[in-house]
């Protein structure tokens, strides 16, 4: 699998059969660029975050799920692609100047490789989804700009429990971006260095035949 970094909460996952985009953001809201690309299928956390849910500068005729809303507790597959969906909601705390949205983390599995996106989720991940999730997860795309989605703290909690072998950060302040969150380096430092593995690329090729045996933080460039 490809796992290409668009932008905020944006990638693209892809096998030689199938191409995924992950939770599109509206551009001109968020300070990114269109994603201008075609996809097979675009999978939204919810359908009511800009930040989130705008599959419009997806190119083609993807089909559109909403993690929240269209997967069914059993999950659900489209081509190649098995989805299941674990409902949560934007942090309860934070003050949005409205009531949190509810929202979903979502589990892909596409060419042997599972793939947990955080989605926006904002409060700790209930101890019965953590231990649903424990052993079944390669690759964590994870949310690591704090403020209004999950502390780093309860998001170091979450992966000793689910143990991915591979962590992605998303959803951090970017220069680009118009959100007021937390930098990728506060989470980093949280983490050894041995651990951190930078790449000059937006894109990196995950093996499911060749995860690596320690867990290891991929910091992806951001391509939009």
């Amino acid at each position: 699998m490809k796992v290409s970094f668009y932008a905020h909460a944006s990638f693209r996952l892809e096998t030689p059969g199938m191409s995924i985009i992950t939770d599109p953001y509206t551009p001109g809201v968020s300070g990114f660029a269109p994603i201008d690309e075609p996809a097979d299928l675009v999978i939204m956390s919810s359908a009511t975050d800009r930040f989130h849910s705008d599959p419009s500068h997806v190119r083609g005729q993807p089909t559109i799920v909403n993690a929240l809303l269209d997967v069914p507790p059993d999950g659900i597959t489209v081509r190649d692609a098995l989805i299941r969906a674990f409902p949560t909601s934007e942090s309860l705390t934070f003050d949005y100047g409205r009531d949190p949205d509810a929202n979903a983390m979502y589990l892909v599995e596409l060419g042997g490789v599972r793939v947990l996106h955080m989605g926006d989720v904002g409060n700790a991940i209930a101890q019965s989804v953590l231990e649903s999730l424990s052993g079944q997860v390669d690759v964590l795309l994870a949310l690591t700009g704090a403020h209004a989605t999950i502390a780093l703290e309860d998001l170091d909690k979450a992966i000793a429990v689910i143990a991915p072998r591979i962590i992605i950060p998303m959803h951090y302040w970017h220069p680009r971006g118009v959100l007021r969150i937390e930098p990728v380096e506060s989470f980093l430092q949280r983490h050894p260095e041995g651990m951190v593995h930078h790449r000059d690329a937006a894109s990196v090729i995950i093996d499911a035949g060749k995860l690596p045996e320690q867990p290891q933080i991929i910091v992806l460039a951001q391509a939009r």
